[in-house]
């Protein structure tokens, strides 16, 4: 087999950039969409030019054509697609967080290990080329022992509104951080704890302030803020800083990257995780789907974007937005 048919299950917005980014990578073919709004179904099904549109996910896991799927619902929607789909023997791509609980999460890495097909989860900062090269860097040892962790991931509020309804910052965003500090220190959390700060009124917190200790010893601290001004003239604010022993490694991936300016004001959009390039995505989302598409028409297990990494990587931000209810530290292993 040397290319992928992949359906795609949930068309909300990330869904559809899954579906732009798959449609520029050769080794892959969109065969089939997923999603229980029928007019969105349609209009998606019109756009890629796709035929198979499915309202419920089990006739298109019943479809022998489909090797894979890419799992884009709502994050408290995951395990019962993710679980069918691994015992229908589908390889999966399945969007972050792995699950909104770390007892589904560990229901979806034991359907893994019981499955033919092979579990990716959609870490996506794992393939911006910024965290690879600093983790390559930390794994030459050129900074000693790592013992201290900061991050910014900072967003506007006009972003916000919707998502704070369904997920909180911390779990939503500083997720991703919680994830690549995991990767890069090669350690476990053993404590969170974290505050919150409500602004807008919101199901959830607009502000998440978070603090890790590592087994080893080390620190972390996570600032995640969903309610940047409307004028922030860039999409994202993101940083982080690992200090070693040895060494200190900083990375940027913010204003001004990218500059533009016109009638409205100036711009900085994305450049590394999903720009536009001609109708399709490229960046690091492409990078993942390349690699994911690679590991299943090889039949081979991924080395990132593990699931069982990313369950710890869950646990770790539910215990801080527990401590930020509880207003104490939460303990974890």
């Amino acid at each position: 087999m040397s290319q992928l048919r992949m359906g795609v299950i949930g068309l909300g917005w990330f869904g559809e950039i899954h579906a732009e980014t798959i449609m520029g990578i050769p080794n892959i073919k969109l065969e089939a969409l997923c999603t229980r709004t029928p007019d969105r179904l349609a209009e998606q099904g019109r756009k890629f030019g796709v035929t198979k549109l499915h309202a419920d996910y089990h006739d298109l896991l019943a479809d022998p054509d489909i090797d894979a799927v890419s799992i884009c619902t709502m994050w408290d929607q995951h395990t019962a697609p993710a679980i069918a789909a691994l015992e229908a023997g589908k390889h999966v791509f399945l969007e972050k967080p792995i699950a909104s609980t770390v007892e589904d999460a560990a229901r979806i890495v034991a359907a893994a290990k019981a499955s033919k097909g092979i579990l990716f989860i959609g870490h996506v900062v794992r393939f911006n080329p910024r965290y690879r090269m600093a983790k390559q860097a930390i794994d030459e040892g050129r900074i000693g022992r790592i013992v201290a962790l900061s991050s910014r991931r900072n967003i506007p509020a006009a972003w916000t509104p919707t998502i704070l309804e369904k997920i909180g910052p911390i779990v939503g965003d500083a997720i991703h951080d919680t994830d690549i500090m995991l990767w890069l220190t090669g350690d476990r959390i053993v404590s969170a704890y974290a505050q919150t700060v409500d602004v807008r009124g919101l199901k959830h917190p607009d502000i998440g302030q978070t603090m890790f200790r590592f087994a080893g010893g080390a620190t972390a601290t996570l600032e995640t803020v969903w309610c940047m001004p409307e004028k922030t003239p860039f999409d994202i604010d993101e940083r982080m800083s690992i200090i070693g022993t040895e060494g200190i490694i900083h990375i940027q991936d913010t204003f001004p990257n990218l500059a533009i300016v016109d009638g409205d004001k100036l711009h900085s959009p994305d450049t590394t995780y999903w720009p536009m390039f001609d109708g399709v995505r490229g960046g690091a989302l492409r990078d993942e789907f390349v690699y994911f598409a690679g590991k299943a028409l090889a039949g081979e297990q991924p080395d990132i974007g593990r699931p069982e990494d990313a369950a710890a990587a869950l646990e770790a931000c539910l215990a801080a937005e527990e401590s930020a209810r509880a207003g104490t530290v939460i303990r974890i292993g």
